[in-house]
């Protein structure tokens, strides 16, 4: 929000420069972005008067311009090319030696054989406007001579307001205002703003169908408007300074006040409002074109707009934006102006399902002040009379006051004051810097007020609410710096626990990096990796791209993914651990996983290498490593099954104990098509079940030699290695088997067409005795029987 210094001094006017009022602002909690100065424009800017103009005689759309720049001097001779300049229009003239916004430095200088004495410039120009069509018009009565600089008081600065969302109480002059008052106890001098009495008897009724969402809305009728009159120069340069142009009078009116005061208003044609207002909600297959050509179309979810309309059709969607059915326009001659309240949850996240953010929805969605309509109204049809003319009729309130937000009291304590703050302050003090803010306080008992907050603080709820105010009025900086007194509670750790962050170095050691992305993804992209399962859709979305709850992390991670390979990434390795969203019966259940991503070259580039692309069983060994950790690595099992998002010959489900835990795999290829991604390998593992770890067990090292035993067998193609392993391990349960592991897996000459050979290797060691060949012959007999049996393995010769 952009604030004129000089408007806001009118309300408040501390005695601190500029630049200690934005500290001060900034210290509080309104932090301030930016001061910059409203113009640079020179001093040889000056108010003149075109006194005649003729035509250029050797160019058709140059004009020459006799200019009066005092009653008494010698009128200058200006070449201008603008459409708009006529005798008798008060321009500012940039005369020579002048230097403008951008550099232009203006000299006396011939135009097509013409001599021109200056500049006649526009408000773009002078850095005043966007407006380059034309010369800036001044009004009639501008004194000649005077420097544009004082004319339009320049000597100002725009002060970028950055508020956060719980601060809508200050997204106005009067707000602003208010904070520095009670922050720098300087007086608050509002304008005058006196009720305008009615001059007419005519009203609209109003009829409020959807109480909770409005529960109070004022309209006036103002008829016989001027409609030629033109907005004031002065109240379009503070529109202009707070990032608003100039629409019209009563369009102009309207959103001073919204600057001014922070209530939003809206004017309708009279003419084209049919019988009553009605605020309601919207209804299926009703249409209305905002003012901004947008069409807002209802359906299914009508219900959840909320409309001003007449008793014939929509006229507006409440809070957000009005239609350009009832807008006002250039014949406009007899208006109704609006005034109301609406709930933030009426109005929030709307705005943004229709692409936009007005200045109305801004401050609907965080909450206004359910009192200020009244004033809102007045104010808007002083200004408006003032500037317009026309006959006020009565203001016309509907209001239903059980609906109206009402602040509930909030106990607060002196001991917990100093308990947070770790600082004493007097009893008086707290009741005084809270009074600054305009909250009541009555004792309850030594030490114990119940404060009544303001009805504009939509964020004071409860004690450290209270407690936070205290401290900013009092000010940060003034609070003392108490180290806290630590409290030594230390749990003791669980042997049978892997905490998150082992898993997380052991990645990090194996090269990857650690990504944290959204719960909230595109839903194209949802659909795409999970299609079988409906997402968790969110009823006010941060955009399009970020729509629904995410049911796996591996959305995130492909973005992320892609962002990287589109930065010339060649190797990538990713992890996260988060919460994936499902619906389920009793409700949303969350579940903590942990991801994975791999991409591109399998090593870093290096001289020795040769550059390889990762696959499946690179992304196997890490998610082995993984289950290594948890000391019960045979307790895990990959099963070859097919996912929607992964290549189906190249993924497998990973279970525990007979019961799925996870996935991993290659991104199916049409995936990788879609989202224009290099090949990636993915996992996505349900964290209990790695946290879930046996106790480590000291296991006695052996004095004794090993033995290591290979054996090949030719087995169907069909059996997978996992299988063979198993059946190997319950072979040797009984015997002291120090490792066994596939070492080999042959396709070739000399096997037989449907089989493949397999390689054991088998390594031995007993800790009481060396072991004999027989007793190793029989186990590993034993070994190749129980193949033979299980699997229909065949001994290679």
């Amino acid at each position: 929000m952009l604030v004129s210094e000089a408007w806001l001094r009118e309300w408040c006017n501390p005695a601190v420069d500029v630049a200690g009022l934005a500290q001060r602002l900034t210290m509080a909690g309104i932090e301030i972005g930016a001061v910059e100065p409203v113009a640079e424009v020179p001093e040889q800017v000056v108010v003149a008067r075109i006194a005649s103009t003729r035509p250029h005689p050797d160019a058709d759309r140059l004009r020459l311009c006799e200019v009066q720049v005092d009653a008494d001097g010698e009128p200058l001779n200006i070449v201008c090319g603008a459409p708009n300049a006529r005798p008798g229009l008060h321009v500012p003239l940039a005369r020579i030696g002048a230097r403008l916004a951008g550099g232009l430095h203006i000299k006396k200088s011939k135009i097509r054989g013409q001599v021109s004495e200056g500049m006649l410039c526009s408000a773009q120009e002078l850095g005043l406007g966007e407006g380059h069509a034309g010369l800036f018009e001044l009004p009639d009565d501008a004194p000649l001579g005077m420097p544009l600089r004082d004319y339009l008081a320049l000597d100002d600065h725009l002060i970028e307001v950055e508020l956060t969302p719980n601060r809508g109480d200050c997204l106005s002059i009067a707000g602003l205002a208010r904070e520095l008052a009670a922050l720098t106890q300087a007086p608050l001098t509002a304008p005058p703003m006196t009720p305008v009495p009615p001059a007419s008897e005519r009203t609209v009724e109003v009829r409020l169908e959807a109480p909770a969402a409005c529960p109070r809305y004022l309209c006036r009728v103002v008829e016989g408007i001027d409609p030629q009159a033109q907005t004031p120069l002065w109240l379009r340069e503070r529109l202009r300074r707070a990032g608003l142009r100039s629409l019209g009078p009563v369009v102009d009116v309207t959103n001073y006040v919204l600057l001014e005061l922070g209530q939003p208003l809206h004017a309708f044609d009279l003419q084209r409002v049919e019988g009553a207002i009605v605020v309601r909600h919207g209804r299926p297959d009703e249409r209305l074109q905002l003012l901004n050509e947008q069409t807002l179309e209802l359906a299914a979810d009508a219900d959840q707009w909320l409309l001003i309309a007449d008793t014939e059709k929509p006229l507006a969607a409440a809070g957000i934006m009005g239609g350009a059915d009832s807008a006002v326009g250039d014949n406009t001659c007899d208006v109704l102006l609006e005034s109301a309240f609406f709930a933030p949850r009426a109005v929030a996240g709307r705005a943004r399902r229709l692409g936009m953010h007005t200045d109305a929805s801004h401050r609907f969605e965080r909450g206004v002040d359910p009192n200020l309509q009244r004033a809102a109204i007045e104010r808007a049809t002083q200004l408006l009379v003032s500037l317009c003319g026309g006959r006020p009729g009565p203001v016309v309130e509907a209001l239903s006051e059980a609906h109206l937000p009402q602040p509930a009291p909030i106990t607060l304590r002196h001991a917990r004051i100093e308990h947070v703050l770790g600082a004493s302050l007097e009893h008086s003090d707290v009741e005084a810097l809270l009074q600054r803010l305009d909250i009541r306080l009555s004792t309850q008992a030594p030490g114990v007020w119940q404060a009544q907050a303001p009805s504009r603080r939509f964020d004071l709820a409860c004690e450290e609410d209270l407690i936070e105010e205290v401290a900013r009025v009092h000010g940060y900086e003034r609070l003392p710096s108490v180290r806290p007194t630590p409290r030594a509670n230390f749990p003791a750790a669980d042997d049978n626990r892997l905490s998150r962050r082992r898993l997380a170095l052991a990645l990090a050691d194996r090269g990857y990096q650690e990504a944290i992305t959204y719960s909230f993804v595109d839903q194209r992209l949802q659909a795409l990796i999970d299609p079988h399962t409906p997402p968790l859709e969110l009823a006010n979305p941060l955009s399009a791209e970020l729509a629904v709850m995410r049911t796996s992390l591996w959305p995130g991670l492909l973005h992320a993914y892609a962002h990287n390979v589109n930065r010339q990434a060649t190797r990538v390795r990713l992890f996260e651990t988060g919460l994936r969203f499902l619906n389920a019966d009793d409700g949303l259940r969350q579940d903590m996983m942990l991801a994975g991503l791999i991409g591109g070259l399998r090593h870093p580039e290096q001289w020795a290498l040769t550059e390889e692309s990762v696959d499946f069983f690179d992304l196997k060994g890490d998610v082995e490593a993984l289950l290594t950790l948890t000391g019960c690595a045979d307790a895990f099992s990959f099963v070859a099954a097919e996912h929607p998002a992964l290549h189906p010959g190249q993924s497998a489900r990973l279970l525990r104990d007979g019961q799925p835990v996870g996935w991993l795999g290659r991104l199916h290829p049409k995936i990788e098509a879609d989202l224009k991604l290099m090949p990636a390998l993915v996992f996505e593992i349900e964290l209990t079940a790695l946290t879930d770890a046996d106790t480590p067990v000291y296991r006695e090292v052996s004095r004794f030699p090993t033995v290591r035993r290979d054996l090949a067998v030719l087995v169907p193609q069909d059996v997978s290695g996992a299988d063979l392993l198993a059946t190997a391990r319950g072979a040797c349960a009984q015997a002291p088997v120090q490792d066994l592991l596939l070492f080999d897996v042959y396709l070739g000459a000399g096997v037989p067409a449907g089989y493949k050979s397999i390689a054991l290797g088998l390594t031995l060691s007993a800790t009481e005795r060396t072991l004999t060949d027989a007793e190793v012959d029989q186990l590993m007999a034993r070994l190749l029987q129980a193949l033979v049996d299980t699997h229909q393995a065949q001994l290679r010769g």
